[in-house]
Protein backbone atom coordinates (compact mmCIF):
# COMPACT_ATOMS: atom_id res chain seq x y z
CA UNK A 1 0.00 0.00 0.00
CA UNK A 2 1.39 3.46 -0.87
CA UNK A 3 2.84 5.45 2.05
CA UNK A 4 0.36 8.26 1.32
CA UNK A 5 -2.59 5.89 1.86
CA UNK A 6 -1.06 4.54 5.08
CA UNK A 7 -0.68 8.11 6.34
CA UNK A 8 -4.31 8.83 5.43
CA UNK A 9 -5.46 5.76 7.41
CA UNK A 10 -3.35 6.89 10.36
CA UNK A 11 -4.85 10.37 10.29
CA UNK A 12 -8.44 9.11 10.09
CA UNK A 13 -7.87 6.82 13.08
CA UNK A 14 -9.15 3.39 13.93
CA UNK A 15 -12.71 2.44 12.99
CA UNK A 16 -14.82 -0.71 12.73
CA UNK A 17 -17.40 -1.01 9.95
CA UNK A 18 -19.19 -3.48 7.70
CA UNK A 19 -16.68 -4.62 5.08
CA UNK A 20 -17.24 -3.72 1.43
CA UNK A 21 -16.15 -5.82 -1.53
CA UNK A 22 -13.44 -4.05 -3.49
CA UNK A 23 -12.31 -1.80 -0.60
CA UNK A 24 -8.68 -0.99 -1.48
CA UNK A 25 -7.78 -0.71 2.22
CA UNK A 26 -8.22 -4.50 2.43
CA UNK A 27 -5.41 -5.04 -0.06
CA UNK A 28 -5.31 -8.73 -1.09
CA UNK A 29 -8.45 -9.39 1.01
CA UNK A 30 -10.61 -6.94 -0.96
CA UNK A 31 -12.74 -9.58 -2.76
CA UNK A 32 -13.59 -11.58 0.37
CA UNK A 33 -16.36 -9.53 2.09
CA UNK A 34 -19.73 -11.25 1.80
CA UNK A 35 -20.88 -14.86 1.96
CA UNK A 36 -19.35 -17.92 0.28
CA UNK A 37 -21.11 -21.29 0.09
CA UNK A 38 -21.33 -24.64 -1.63
CA UNK A 39 -24.25 -23.85 -3.91
CA UNK A 40 -27.12 -26.39 -3.96
CA UNK A 41 -27.46 -27.97 -7.38
CA UNK A 42 -23.79 -27.53 -8.22
CA UNK A 43 -21.42 -30.44 -7.84
CA UNK A 44 -18.53 -28.97 -5.88
CA UNK A 45 -18.34 -29.92 -2.21
CA UNK A 46 -15.78 -29.95 0.54
CA UNK A 47 -13.70 -33.04 1.41
CA UNK A 48 -11.88 -33.79 4.62
CA UNK A 49 -9.63 -36.53 5.95
CA UNK A 50 -8.36 -37.06 9.48
CA UNK A 51 -6.67 -39.94 11.29
CA UNK A 52 -7.85 -40.34 14.89
CA UNK A 53 -6.67 -42.48 17.81
CA UNK A 54 -8.90 -45.56 18.05
CA UNK A 55 -8.11 -48.20 20.66
CA UNK A 56 -10.29 -50.89 19.03
CA UNK A 57 -8.51 -50.83 15.66
CA UNK A 58 -5.66 -53.19 14.70
CA UNK A 59 -3.24 -50.25 14.42
CA UNK A 60 -5.02 -48.24 17.15
CA UNK A 61 -6.19 -45.53 14.76
CA UNK A 62 -9.00 -45.04 12.29
CA UNK A 63 -9.17 -42.90 9.16
CA UNK A 64 -12.27 -40.70 8.85
CA UNK A 65 -13.30 -39.03 5.57
CA UNK A 66 -16.14 -36.53 5.12
CA UNK A 67 -17.98 -34.86 2.29
CA UNK A 68 -19.25 -31.51 3.55
CA UNK A 69 -21.03 -28.25 2.79
CA UNK A 70 -19.87 -24.93 4.14
CA UNK A 71 -20.78 -21.32 4.76
CA UNK A 72 -17.87 -18.90 5.08
CA UNK A 73 -18.79 -15.33 5.93
CA UNK A 74 -16.56 -12.23 6.03
CA UNK A 75 -18.31 -9.36 7.78
CA UNK A 76 -16.52 -6.58 9.67
CA UNK A 77 -13.34 -4.69 8.90
CA UNK A 78 -11.28 -3.08 11.66
CA UNK A 79 -9.14 -0.42 10.00
CA UNK A 80 -5.94 1.28 11.11
CA UNK A 81 -5.38 -1.00 14.12
CA UNK A 82 -2.16 0.42 15.61
CA UNK A 83 0.76 -1.68 16.84
CA UNK A 84 2.95 0.67 18.84
CA UNK A 85 6.71 0.64 18.42
CA UNK A 86 9.82 2.64 19.29
CA UNK A 87 11.95 1.85 16.24
CA UNK A 88 11.29 3.09 12.71
CA UNK A 89 9.19 0.59 10.77
CA UNK A 90 10.42 -0.16 8.19
CA UNK A 91 14.00 1.07 8.79
CA UNK A 92 14.50 4.54 7.32
CA UNK A 93 10.84 5.50 7.72
CA UNK A 94 9.65 8.19 10.09
CA UNK A 95 6.78 6.16 11.63
CA UNK A 96 7.49 3.82 14.54
CA UNK A 97 4.02 2.21 14.60
CA UNK A 98 2.55 -0.45 12.35
CA UNK A 99 -1.02 -0.32 11.05
CA UNK A 100 -3.14 -3.43 10.48
CA UNK A 101 -6.40 -3.81 8.56
CA UNK A 102 -8.33 -6.79 9.94
CA UNK A 103 -11.22 -8.70 8.34
CA UNK A 104 -13.20 -11.04 10.56
CA UNK A 105 -14.72 -14.32 9.38
CA UNK A 106 -16.86 -17.18 10.60
CA UNK A 107 -16.79 -20.68 9.11
CA UNK A 108 -19.60 -23.22 9.54
CA UNK A 109 -19.32 -26.78 8.18
CA UNK A 110 -21.80 -29.68 8.20
CA UNK A 111 -21.08 -33.10 6.73
CA UNK A 112 -23.30 -34.47 3.99
CA UNK A 113 -21.76 -37.95 4.18
CA UNK A 114 -18.94 -39.72 6.03
CA UNK A 115 -17.14 -43.03 6.33
CA UNK A 116 -14.32 -44.40 8.42
CA UNK A 117 -12.06 -47.43 8.38
CA UNK A 118 -11.95 -49.50 10.48
CA UNK A 119 -15.68 -48.95 10.85
CA UNK A 120 -16.23 -47.52 14.33
CA UNK A 121 -19.86 -46.44 14.36
CA UNK A 122 -18.61 -42.94 15.26
CA UNK A 123 -18.54 -41.32 11.80
CA UNK A 124 -21.89 -39.54 12.29
CA UNK A 125 -24.72 -38.90 9.89
CA UNK A 126 -25.70 -36.38 7.23
CA UNK A 127 -26.28 -32.86 8.49
CA UNK A 128 -24.06 -33.24 11.54
CA UNK A 129 -22.03 -30.14 12.40
CA UNK A 130 -18.31 -30.95 12.18
CA UNK A 131 -16.59 -27.54 12.33
CA UNK A 132 -17.16 -24.01 13.61
CA UNK A 133 -14.37 -21.44 13.45
CA UNK A 134 -14.39 -17.72 14.17
CA UNK A 135 -11.25 -15.93 13.09
CA UNK A 136 -9.46 -12.89 11.73
CA UNK A 137 -7.46 -12.25 8.58
CA UNK A 138 -4.88 -9.48 8.96
CA UNK A 139 -3.50 -7.32 6.16
CA UNK A 140 -0.29 -6.03 7.77
CA UNK A 141 0.81 -2.65 6.45
CA UNK A 142 4.33 -1.14 6.56
CA UNK A 143 5.66 -4.57 7.56
CA UNK A 144 9.36 -5.41 7.55
CA UNK A 145 10.15 -8.15 5.03
CA UNK A 146 7.66 -9.78 2.68
CA UNK A 147 5.06 -11.02 5.19
CA UNK A 148 1.81 -9.15 4.61
CA UNK A 149 -0.79 -11.64 5.94
CA UNK A 150 -1.73 -13.23 9.25
CA UNK A 151 -4.57 -15.51 10.24
CA UNK A 152 -5.87 -15.92 13.78
CA UNK A 153 -8.38 -18.71 14.43
CA UNK A 154 -10.01 -20.56 17.31
CA UNK A 155 -11.87 -23.88 17.21
CA UNK A 156 -14.07 -25.44 19.91
CA UNK A 157 -11.81 -28.49 20.34
CA UNK A 158 -9.54 -26.16 22.33
CA UNK A 159 -7.03 -25.04 19.70
CA UNK A 160 -5.90 -21.56 18.66
CA UNK A 161 -3.84 -20.64 15.61
CA UNK A 162 -1.54 -17.84 14.54
CA UNK A 163 -0.26 -18.29 11.00
CA UNK A 164 1.76 -15.81 8.95
CA UNK A 165 2.22 -15.59 5.22
CA UNK A 166 2.22 -13.83 1.91
CA UNK A 167 -0.16 -12.84 -0.86
CA UNK A 168 0.33 -12.71 -4.60
CA UNK A 169 -1.81 -12.11 -7.67
CA UNK A 170 -1.28 -13.89 -10.98
CA UNK A 171 -3.23 -14.45 -14.20
CA UNK A 172 -5.05 -17.71 -14.84
CA UNK A 173 -5.71 -20.74 -12.68
CA UNK A 174 -4.23 -21.45 -9.25
CA UNK A 175 -1.13 -23.58 -8.94
CA UNK A 176 -2.39 -26.30 -6.60
CA UNK A 177 0.45 -28.31 -5.05
CA UNK A 178 0.51 -32.07 -4.66
CA UNK A 179 -0.16 -33.25 -1.11
CA UNK A 180 0.89 -36.54 0.45
CA UNK A 181 -1.77 -37.50 2.97
CA UNK A 182 0.15 -40.41 4.51
CA UNK A 183 1.46 -40.19 8.08
CA UNK A 184 5.12 -39.48 8.81
CA UNK A 185 6.78 -41.96 11.14
CA UNK A 186 7.29 -45.23 9.25
CA UNK A 187 10.58 -46.28 7.69
CA UNK A 188 8.82 -46.47 4.31
CA UNK A 189 5.45 -45.16 3.19
CA UNK A 190 4.56 -48.42 1.46
CA UNK A 191 0.79 -48.17 1.39
CA UNK A 192 0.30 -51.38 -0.58
CA UNK A 193 2.29 -53.82 1.55
CA UNK A 194 2.51 -52.35 5.06
CA UNK A 195 -0.60 -53.41 7.04
CA UNK A 196 -0.15 -50.34 9.22
CA UNK A 197 -1.44 -48.27 6.29
CA UNK A 198 -4.52 -50.49 5.79
CA UNK A 199 -7.04 -47.63 6.39
CA UNK A 200 -5.34 -45.52 3.70
CA UNK A 201 -5.11 -48.50 1.34
CA UNK A 202 -8.82 -49.16 1.88
CA UNK A 203 -9.76 -45.70 0.59
CA UNK A 204 -7.16 -45.85 -2.18
CA UNK A 205 -8.82 -49.01 -3.49
CA UNK A 206 -12.33 -47.77 -2.69
CA UNK A 207 -12.24 -43.94 -2.99
CA UNK A 208 -14.94 -42.21 -0.96
CA UNK A 209 -17.64 -40.76 -3.23
CA UNK A 210 -19.97 -39.37 -0.57
CA UNK A 211 -23.26 -38.33 -2.15
CA UNK A 212 -21.78 -38.06 -5.65
CA UNK A 213 -23.32 -40.60 -8.02
CA UNK A 214 -22.36 -39.36 -11.49
CA UNK A 215 -20.39 -41.64 -13.78
CA UNK A 216 -16.68 -40.95 -13.92
CA UNK A 217 -16.36 -39.31 -10.51
CA UNK A 218 -13.07 -40.63 -9.10
CA UNK A 219 -13.89 -40.21 -5.40
CA UNK A 220 -11.74 -38.84 -2.60
CA UNK A 221 -8.42 -40.64 -2.03
CA UNK A 222 -6.84 -39.59 1.31
CA UNK A 223 -3.36 -40.54 0.09
CA UNK A 224 -3.64 -37.76 -2.56
CA UNK A 225 -6.29 -35.36 -1.22
CA UNK A 226 -5.40 -32.52 -3.61
CA UNK A 227 -6.70 -34.27 -6.73
CA UNK A 228 -10.38 -33.32 -6.41
CA UNK A 229 -9.44 -29.67 -5.94
CA UNK A 230 -7.53 -29.71 -9.20
CA UNK A 231 -10.36 -31.60 -10.92
CA UNK A 232 -12.84 -28.88 -9.91
CA UNK A 233 -10.95 -26.42 -12.15
CA UNK A 234 -11.25 -28.47 -15.31
CA UNK A 235 -13.11 -26.46 -17.96
CA UNK A 236 -13.41 -23.37 -15.72
CA UNK A 237 -12.12 -20.17 -17.34
CA UNK A 238 -10.26 -18.33 -14.57
CA UNK A 239 -8.84 -14.96 -15.58
CA UNK A 240 -7.04 -14.03 -12.36
CA UNK A 241 -6.17 -15.65 -9.03
CA UNK A 242 -5.30 -14.01 -5.71
CA UNK A 243 -3.32 -16.44 -3.56
CA UNK A 244 -3.31 -16.13 0.23
CA UNK A 245 -0.84 -18.51 1.92
CA UNK A 246 -0.28 -18.70 5.69
CA UNK A 247 1.76 -21.15 7.77
CA UNK A 248 1.97 -21.52 11.56
CA UNK A 249 5.65 -22.46 11.25
CA UNK A 250 6.67 -19.07 9.80
CA UNK A 251 8.44 -16.79 12.31
CA UNK A 252 6.30 -16.20 15.45
CA UNK A 253 3.34 -18.33 14.35
CA UNK A 254 2.13 -21.38 16.24
CA UNK A 255 -0.71 -23.55 17.51
CA UNK A 256 -1.81 -23.77 21.16
CA UNK A 257 -3.97 -26.59 22.54
CA UNK A 258 -5.79 -27.40 25.77
CA UNK A 259 -4.09 -30.08 27.97
CA UNK A 260 -6.27 -33.02 26.85
CA UNK A 261 -5.49 -32.36 23.19
CA UNK A 262 -1.78 -32.08 23.95
CA UNK A 263 -1.81 -35.48 25.70
CA UNK A 264 -3.94 -37.33 23.13
CA UNK A 265 -3.51 -35.88 19.61
CA UNK A 266 -1.73 -32.55 19.61
CA UNK A 267 -2.39 -30.14 16.74
CA UNK A 268 1.20 -29.20 15.88
CA UNK A 269 1.05 -27.03 12.75
CA UNK A 270 -1.32 -25.61 10.12
CA UNK A 271 -0.59 -24.49 6.58
CA UNK A 272 -3.42 -23.17 4.42
CA UNK A 273 -3.72 -21.58 1.00
CA UNK A 274 -6.78 -19.74 -0.27
CA UNK A 275 -7.21 -19.03 -3.98
CA UNK A 276 -9.70 -16.25 -4.81
CA UNK A 277 -10.63 -16.73 -8.45
CA UNK A 278 -12.10 -14.19 -10.85
CA UNK A 279 -13.89 -16.02 -13.66
CA UNK A 280 -14.44 -15.03 -17.26
CA UNK A 281 -18.16 -15.67 -16.66
CA UNK A 282 -20.06 -12.64 -15.33
CA UNK A 283 -22.59 -12.53 -12.50
CA UNK A 284 -26.04 -10.88 -12.61
CA UNK A 285 -24.44 -7.47 -11.88
CA UNK A 286 -21.98 -7.75 -14.76
CA UNK A 287 -19.00 -8.42 -12.51
CA UNK A 288 -16.69 -11.43 -12.79
CA UNK A 289 -18.13 -14.43 -10.98
CA UNK A 290 -16.03 -15.29 -7.93
CA UNK A 291 -14.93 -18.65 -6.57
CA UNK A 292 -12.81 -19.46 -3.51
CA UNK A 293 -10.78 -22.65 -3.23
CA UNK A 294 -8.66 -23.68 -0.30
CA UNK A 295 -6.27 -26.42 0.72
CA UNK A 296 -5.45 -26.76 4.41
CA UNK A 297 -3.07 -29.24 6.00
CA UNK A 298 -3.07 -29.46 9.79
CA UNK A 299 -0.58 -31.89 11.33
CA UNK A 300 -1.61 -33.93 14.38
CA UNK A 301 1.00 -35.59 16.58
CA UNK A 302 0.19 -38.87 18.31
CA UNK A 303 1.75 -42.30 18.93
CA UNK A 304 5.24 -42.83 20.29
CA UNK A 305 7.64 -44.42 19.63
CA UNK A 306 7.55 -43.82 15.90
CA UNK A 307 8.04 -46.77 13.62
CA UNK A 308 11.12 -45.22 11.96
CA UNK A 309 13.10 -44.92 15.18
CA UNK A 310 13.33 -41.12 15.04
CA UNK A 311 12.52 -39.01 18.12
CA UNK A 312 9.13 -37.44 18.70
CA UNK A 313 5.62 -38.53 17.81
CA UNK A 314 4.23 -39.81 14.52
CA UNK A 315 2.69 -36.99 12.46
CA UNK A 316 -0.69 -37.31 10.77
CA UNK A 317 -1.88 -34.90 8.02
CA UNK A 318 -5.44 -33.67 8.52
CA UNK A 319 -6.42 -32.26 5.11
CA UNK A 320 -9.45 -30.19 4.09
CA UNK A 321 -10.28 -28.92 0.61
CA UNK A 322 -13.25 -27.05 -0.83
CA UNK A 323 -14.49 -25.01 -3.78
CA UNK A 324 -16.92 -22.25 -2.77
CA UNK A 325 -18.86 -19.62 -4.71
CA UNK A 326 -19.61 -16.10 -3.62
CA UNK A 327 -23.38 -16.00 -3.18
CA UNK A 328 -23.83 -12.69 -1.34
CA UNK A 329 -21.65 -9.93 -2.72
CA UNK A 330 -22.03 -7.51 0.18
CA UNK A 331 -21.25 -8.09 3.83
CA UNK A 332 -23.53 -7.50 6.82
CA UNK A 333 -23.10 -7.83 10.54
CA UNK A 334 -25.14 -11.06 10.85
CA UNK A 335 -23.41 -14.23 11.97
CA UNK A 336 -22.83 -17.19 9.68
CA UNK A 337 -25.25 -20.12 9.84
CA UNK A 338 -24.69 -23.85 9.72
CA UNK A 339 -25.42 -25.26 6.21
CA UNK A 340 -28.57 -27.36 5.96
Amino acid sequence: MPASRINELRQRGRRVEVAQTGDPDLGPLRLLPGTWRNVPGRQERGWNMIALPYADGPAHYRLLVNEYTEELKFTLVDKAVPNRGIMANPPGATATDQLVVTLDYEQMIAQSDSEDFPVSGLAGGAGQAIHHEPGLLLHMLNECGDLDLARLAAVPHGDTLLALGRSRVHPGKPEIPKVNGLPIGRIRQDIGSDPYFAPYDHFRQHPFAGTRTEAGFPGFDPSRPDRLLRRANQGVKITQTTELMVDSEIESGGVSNIPFVVRQAKADSVRSTFWIQELEELDAMGHPRLRLQYLQVAVLDFFSPRGDGLPGLAQWPHVSINTLEKVVGSADAAKASMPA
